[in-house]
């Protein structure tokens, strides 16, 4: 099978916490009646999209470095295709 260029993309989405640049971290609250926190993924640490990620907070605007446990979830959005590539 010959190689294209698509070793430069990231991989495809696969099972676990994930995410891509453009997504929502959404967070948990600790008690009832904490809201949580929720804030946009403005970088990534590994090309595969697994955590850590710099996550700026809807509440303070402030971007922070997350390790997200396991009260986190990641909210996906449709991305546009990469840049490049012929149209189909």
């Amino acid at each position: 099978m010959a190689r294209t260029g698509t070793d430069r993309e990231a991989p495809p989405p696969r099972a676990g916490l994930w995410a891509r640049v453009g997504d929502r971290l959404v967070v948990s609250g600790a008690t009832v009646g904490d809201g949580g926190r929720d804030g946009e993924i403005v970088a990534l640490h590994h090309r595969d999209g697994t955590p850590p990620y710099d996550v700026r907070w809807s509440d303070t605007g402030r971007i922070t470095l997350v390790f997200p446990g396991p009260d986190a979830r990641v909210q996906h959005f449709p991305h546009p295709p990469p840049r490049g590539g012929s149209p189909s």
